[in-house]
């Protein structure tokens, strides 16, 4: 255990290091600090995103999910990949366009914006409200990836759950402060490649230990012939509902601020779809992977609810990535996996707090629009608050993410569409058509249907409603 312990502190040193190097890039403008001058090239992006949009989810909410579930989790891989990939081809490039012209460095300008080019075209009342839903809701996304990333420490050095809360929130203030997103997005390609090389070693690891694909499958029918079963089991409004939950899931990343910022970043518009190539390229083989591991993982640790490390977790289950990497790998590897996996979630917590600062500093308080200091400062209140989240709410990792995820694509994914597609939007439509949408996910969310459709749809069903009556409703008065 020695050699993992020491194997984790050297790649920790490491990976800090690579995002803190940024200061040495940086420049003391906002701009830089939220969107890196938008000089980005389009691999750097694309790993960046993969990792933002996938740490604490993947690496441990997904493996914990397809653990608990069984083959079923597969469907979550099909609809999120077809959902991201709609939004990357119809989507992303007109968002890198219309933000870049008119110098745009947040979502929620964007969505405030009838003319992109024409600043005094923005709607106030819009672009606040954006903001505001954008401090919220990423604040509990990075209070999430923050508990993913004690699961690592709790699982390698038995600490409290909070010890690693409070390491990590320190470590985001240090990578905030050494390069704005540009030290998020150097950290972001480095992790990308310790974790896929880790999922592989522990599917290879697991194939010698347990067998292929059918050993695998007859072990996990041994436990329970639900875990084989291909068709889920709660679908009370139908398979094609469920699915279709699960694509809105995926198609969902046109509402998340801290995503769209790093397609904003790209160096040229022109890079959107090189930028495309490389994200696919790593996403699909390292989520087929994350269900991979997450099978293994319950052949090989049926009884992972028991374990002592259990005890602390509001979800025994999502400590699975961690126990079986110590189970099945030398222990420098551990070390080694662990710290990718805490640095992954760190850096996607950071992300996630320098666009809600950018949202106080560029959206809510417009005069602080220019001002370096002010948005540090945002950074530090914004990272204490995601702590607060971390250290007392009841919810798991997965749970969590999903809350966030839905509650932001559904309520300013629906906005975005309207702008993109030069369609009238008016200010109480707008509001309208968020609030409606947030109350939707959390309805929805409440009477516990969220296992039959992902809570995504239905809110962005709800929101697309509102739109579609209001314009229904002009028309008739005209």
């Amino acid at each position: 255990m020695n050699a993992a312990i020491l194997s984790f502190a050297l790649l920790m040193v490491l990976m800090v290091a690579s995002g803190t190097l940024a200061v040495t890039r940086k420049k003391k403008t906002s701009e830089d600090y939220l969107v890196a001058s938008r000089e980005v090239p389009p691999w750097l992006s694309a790993l960046s995103a993969v990792a933002t949009n996938n740490s604490g989810f993947m690496f441990i909410g997904m493996i914990a999910y397809t653990y608990r579930l069984g083959i079923e989790a597969v469907w979550m891989m099909v609809g999120w990949i077809l959902g991201d990939l709609t939004a990357w081809i119809f989507v992303h490039p007109k968002v890198r366009r219309r933000s870049e012209g008119g110098g745009i460095n947040t979502l929620s300008e964007l969505l405030g914006r009838s003319d992109p080019e024409d600043e005094s075209s923005s709607d106030r009342i819009i672009v606040v409200a954006a903001g505001v839903i954008t401090f919220a809701f990423l604040g509990v996304y990075a209070a999430a990836q923050l508990k993913a990333g004690s699961t690592a420490l709790h699982a390698l050095f038995e600490w409290d759950m909070s010890v690693g809360v409070l390491i990590g929130a320190a470590i985001v203030l240090l990578y905030s402060y050494a390069g704005g997103i540009r030290a998020d997005i150097w950290t972001d390609a480095a992790q990308s490649v310790v974790m896929i090389v880790t999922m592989v070693l522990i599917l290879v690891m697991g194939w010698r230990d347990i067998g292929g694909p059918d050993a695998l499958m007859t072990n996990l029918e041994g436990q329970d012939p639900a875990l084989v079963s291909w068709m889920p089991s709660t679908m009370e409004l139908g398979f094609a509902a469920y699915l279709l939950g699960l694509f809105a899931g995926g198609f969902g990343s046109i509402g998340q601020p801290h995503l769209m910022v790093r397609y904003m970043s790209i160096d040229s518009i022109d890079s959107i779809r090189r930028a495309g190539i490389w994200y696919f390229t790593y996403f699909v083989p390292f989520f087929v992977a994350s269900v991979g591991v997450g099978l293994y993982a319950r052949a090989l640790m049926p009884g992972l609810v028991h374990h002592p490390a259990a005890s602390e977790m509001s979800d025994p289950t999502e400590l699975a990535l961690p126990l079986v990497t110590m189970e099945l790998l030398p222990d420098v590897f551990v070390g080694v996996a662990l710290a990718g996996l805490f640095a992954a979630t760190v850096s996607t917590a950071d992300s996630q707090i320098i666009v809600c600062s950018g949202s106080v500093t560029q959206d809510v308080r417009p005069q602080w629009k220019d001002s370096y200091l002010a948005s540090k400062l945002a950074t530090a209140t914004i990272a204490t608050v995601a702590l607060l989240i971390a250290l007392f709410a009841p919810e798991g990792v997965f749970g969590l993410v999903l809350i966030a995820w839905s509650a932001l694509g559904a309520s300013l994914g629906p906005v975005l569409l309207v702008r993109l597609l030069g369609w009238p939007l008016h200010t109480a439509t707008a509001l309208t058509m968020m609030g409606v949408a947030i109350a939707t996910v959390s309805v929805w969310q409440a009477m516990g249907l969220d296992d039959d459709v992902l809570k995504i749809l239905p809110g962005f069903l709800a929101a697309a409603a509102v739109y579609g009556s209001a314009r229904l409703i002009a028309r008739v008065r005209r």
